[in-house]
């Protein structure tokens, strides 16, 4: 099993895995963001990403003003910075957004352990989904995803999972 809480397994990755993980080490992102317990997140990481894939960090945030100021000081000046406020799965929300490079960046802070969020738990049952079924099951997902479909609706159209696509990924957790 991979340690998805350390970015260094990008490094020895497939070839986008490596430009992301020398974009992350040149800009110092994790670094910056070292005390808000930072996580790449998505579909990079698993491998089932598409062209337009963004890198998903999350972040375990306590003091919303300070990370919010740390945002604006460090990322402001990139391409299409934006910092919104909003609540996701019943928790206070801080997402920023920005181009570094050719790759476009969400980092997604709540007042949750970065290793709890729904986004974590869901990319580690679609790692574990992709080991057991194979390439086959993973060119499936890519397909999908390139027709426009989310990752998790993806899963479970591929799955025969009813209800909410979100929700019922982590009952098979």
């Amino acid at each position: 099993m991979i340690d998805f809480t350390n970015i260094n397994y990008l490094e020895i990755g497939n070839a986008k895995q490596q430009a992301v993980f020398r974009l992350l080490t040149k800009y110092r992102i994790f670094q910056i963001l070292e005390s808000y317990q930072p996580i790449l997140a998505g579909t990079i990481p698993i491998e089932i990403d598409i062209d337009t894939s963004d890198l998903d960090i999350l972040c375990c945030v306590v003091n919303a003003a300070e990370f919010k100021e740390i945002l604006q000081n460090e990322f402001s000046n990139h391409e299409n910075f934006e910092l919104v406020e909003t609540h996701t799965n019943g928790l206070p929300t801080i997402i920023c957004r920005f181009v570094l490079g050719n790759f476009p960046i969400e980092i997604f802070g709540q007042n949750k352990a970065s290793d709890k969020q729904q986004a974590y738990r869901h990319m580690l049952i679609e790692y574990r989904l992709l080991q057991e079924k194979g390439n086959d099951f993973r060119q499936k997902i890519i397909a999908l995803k390139r027709q426009g479909m989310k990752t998790e609706p993806a899963f479970a159209l591929l799955l025969g999972l009813s209800g909410n696509p979100y929700e019922a990924l982590l009952e098979i957790e």
